[in-house]
């Protein structure tokens, strides 16, 4: 995983799609995509739970599913790690055949946690899984309140940089705040947000800084709102 991030062109980011069931999992690798990354807002859809309510265990299970229905990397989104301790996470990612998490810095109060805090249990993740686990340290300025995102997003991510995360994720920073990030950061991959209609193309993002595209629950939002369509349709010709 770690080397699909590795001397990419600036203009050419890994683009990442968020597979929530093994179906999407599928059409995303029949479509030619080098990996994928579940969204946990969109496992938590797909199994009738508001986004951070879906229980540990079947977080978990599905992610399985998905790793087992592909043979392309996957990287799983594990919000702030669900209260686990470091070893005993990343044996369950292990078990699930993940090579790659995504974790975020909100706290169990909706808050964002304390950075340093945040970064010491990141070292601890990384020293309980070795190198072999690739680690997105998503840092959630963005949309937890700070007061001067930008120069929150960057403390953060240089910490988590530090603890030993492979690439930081400030969530829903604006386009315009990437070559800010891209030269706070160095050489460190960058994770942007992106949707699946509209907005600056991936190139564009790619030349303003991030490494990586992904899409949160976008596109399962997507794929609801065109089975929503077709349902409306079919209903329409039973009663026509």
């Amino acid at each position: 995983m770690r080397a699909l991030h590795r001397d990419r062109a600036a203009g050419d980011p890994l683009v990442l799609p968020g597979p929530w069931d093994a179906v999407s999992a599928r059409a995303f690798e029949a479509a030619g995509f080098p990996a994928l990354a579940t969204p946990s807002a969109g496992i938590a859809a797909s199994l009738g739970y508001e986004d951070g309510a879906t229980p540990v265990a079947e977080m978990f299970a599905a992610v399985t599913r998905i790793v087992r229905s592909v043979s392309v990397p996957v990287t799983a989104d594990l919000e702030g790690g669900y209260g686990l301790s470091a070893p005993e996470l990343v044996e369950r990612v292990r078990e699930s055949g993940a090579v790659g998490v995504n974790l975020e810095d909100t706290g169990p109060d909706g808050g964002l946690t304390d950075p340093r805090a945040h970064a010491e249990w990141l070292a601890e993740v990384r020293a309980a899984a070795g190198p072999g686990l690739f680690v997105n340290a998503r840092v959630d300025a963005y949309i937890r309140g700070a007061s001067e995102p930008l120069d929150a997003a960057i403390a953060r991510a240089r910490l988590y940089a530090e603890a030993g995360a492979d690439c930081v994720y400030p969530i829903a920073a604006p386009s315009a705040d990437l070559p800010a990030l891209r030269a706070a950061l160095g050489d460190l991959p960058l994770n942007a947000l992106a949707a699946p209609d509209g907005g600056p193309s991936f190139a564009e993002l790619g030349r303003l800084g991030a490494t990586r595209i992904t899409f949160g629950d976008g596109l399962l939002l997507r794929a609801r709102d065109d089975l929503a369509a077709l349902a409306v349709k079919l209903r329409g010709s039973t009663t026509g």
